[in-house]
């Protein structure tokens, strides 16, 4: 298992492969992978957008990702779990997240993905601000629904 957070943009499937060759715990046991990867959209609540910053909580967000993902593997069996977190300044087209789940099964694959995304969404203590195009600022105060 492994949770990350960068402060640099990152491409989500050269980290998808890097973790396959090198630190999946065992790839001969898993039948199946689900991804889910989360790119920065240039528009939110119809206006556009320039620029994101992502705050978080330095340590404390980490270890709520950290238990996100160790009750995903309990809770399905999961073979391994990684999952990526930008935050600082973001760009329009820039991935944002990257959550990845092994397991022997799809339906296990599929569900804690998920449950991953949806849960890190609404309870992961990150802050977003917005710079709109047209210059002015606003924090995001709710999110995208699932």
């Amino acid at each position: 298992m492994k949770v990350e957070l960068l402060d640099i943009p990152f491409d989500p499937w050269a980290y998808l492969a890097d973790w396959q060759a090198r630190g999946l715990q065992e790839p001969a046991r898993s039948g199946a992978t689900a991804v889910f990867v989360g790119v920065m959209r240039d528009f939110n609540e119809g206006d556009g957008v320039r620029e994101m910053f992502l705050e978080h909580y330095p340590g404390m967000t980490e270890r709520q990702l950290e238990q996100l993902a160790t009750d995903a593997m309990q809770k399905w069996l999961l073979d391994d779990v990684l999952l990526v977190h930008r935050v600082g300044n973001i760009s329009p087209s820039q991935p944002i997240v990257l959550v990845a789940v092994w397991s022997a099964h799809r339906a296990a694959a599929f569900d804690a993905c998920r449950q991953i995304m949806e849960v890190l969404k609404h309870t992961a203590p990150f802050w977003k601000r917005e710079t709109l195009t047209d210059g002015s600022v606003r924090w995001v105060e709710n999110n995208t629904p699932g």
